[in-house]
């Protein structure tokens, strides 16, 4: 099921700005003990779906194996501000043989032959995939009036 989506943007323009954005994606997500936690993560959106990879022993793993639902947001640091908010259900899996981090890496770094991503792909066998179904969007633009 779709996304409930509202604000400025069409669907089109919402899944162009997904595609083709190489923001971070600000996961929020909440511990046992109350508290949100905020993380930023790169992700890669493929069919309704934002896909993330993270560490299986990492904090975000490990809170989100208790409580899946999440909010995030994908947008710039400097006005004019614009983007993407949302919430959403997070399902986990290995990641196994896909190329997702080796997809990721070249979005956000560029490459795969640097040290860092030579080390993160040595350990790949130890990464999940974090696959976030979003429940709401939300968009907003003020790059009309933030000149």
């Amino acid at each position: 099921m779709p996304a409930e989506l509202s604000g400025p943007w069409s669907q089109t323009a919402t899944d162009s700005f997904l595609d083709t954005c190489t923001l971070p994606l600000r996961l929020s997500c909440v511990a046992s003990d109350g508290f949100p936690r905020v993380a930023s993560m790169w992700f890669h959106y493929e069919t309704g779906q934002l896909l993330c990879v993270t560490h299986q022993n990492s904090k975000v793993a490990k809170i989100l194996k208790q409580n899946n639902r999440v909010g995030f947001e994908v947008s710039p640091n400097e006005p004019p501000y614009y983007g993407v908010r949302g919430q959403g259900l997070v399902a986990i899996r290995p990641l196994g043989d896909s190329p997702l981090l080796e997809d990721l890496l070249a979005r956000y770094v560029g490459d795969t032959n640097s040290s860092f991503a030579k080390w993160l792909l040595g350990r790949k066998d130890e990464e999940l995939i974090l696959s976030i179904a979003p429940q709401r969007l939300y968009t907003w633009d003020y790059r009309e009036r933030m000149p």
